[in-house]
């Protein structure tokens, strides 16, 4: 493993043992068995890196729920959302450290260009493998570029966003997946007459 794989493994570890807020590039040195001068070469600076190993789980997160979503073929594209949600909202007790710093990070983005950029391709990304979800779940010949997809893509990433921090500050008001899924059926089949 070269100095930049060791510095994320690092930076992932200390985003959850430490948070986003409360780690150094020392830190981050001592646990990847680096040196300071590979934090600058490879990220640019110390939030750099810290932004990128969050981006790679937000990316491999993306990734689970997406194949949860599609593991059914026969699955109705609401069906697709519910399983992923319920996934979701079943699994952030398991997050919740990783998901607090996300958090931290996305506070200091607004502050400094790079990480509001960094994390605005992160959304970019995620948004475009959930609207090529979206496209193929609607099996109609839509585009994942169809602003139809794309919006619905922000939508279902809306959701998962407002959960979690509901979730992080109030856990147990935040809904449980069996919660939210009937609610969303009994809204869905009073919507649709049934």
């Amino acid at each position: 493993m070269g100095h930049r794989e060791e510095l994320l493994a690092a930076a992932r570890r200390l985003l959850e043992d430490k948070g986003y807020a409360h780690i150094t590039a020392r830190d981050l040195v001592a646990a990847s068995g680096t040196n300071l001068h590979s934090i600058g070469y490879h990220f640019g600076s110390k939030a750099g890196l810290l932004n990128a190993a969050i981006g790679e789980v937000f990316e491999e997160w993306t990734d689970t729920l997406a194949r949860i979503a599609m593991a059914d073929p026969r699955a109705t594209p609401i069906e697709r959302g519910r399983r992923a949600w319920a996934a979701m909202l079943d699994n952030l007790p398991t997050t919740r450290n990783l998901l607090l710093s996300y958090v931290e990070a996305l506070a200091q983005a607004e502050r400094t260009v790079s990480l509001r950029e960094q994390f605005a391709e992160q959304y970019r990304r995620c948004r475009q493998k959930v609207a090529t979800l979206v496209a193929e779940s609607l099996d109609g010949g839509i585009a994942p570029e169809d602003r139809r997809c794309q919006a619905v893509a922000s939508f279902v990433i809306a959701i998962c966003d407002g959960l979690s921090v509901q979730w992080l500050l109030d856990p147990e008001g935040a809904p449980t997946s069996e919660e939210l899924i009937a609610g969303l059926e009994a809204t869905w089949s009073a919507s649709l007459g049934k």
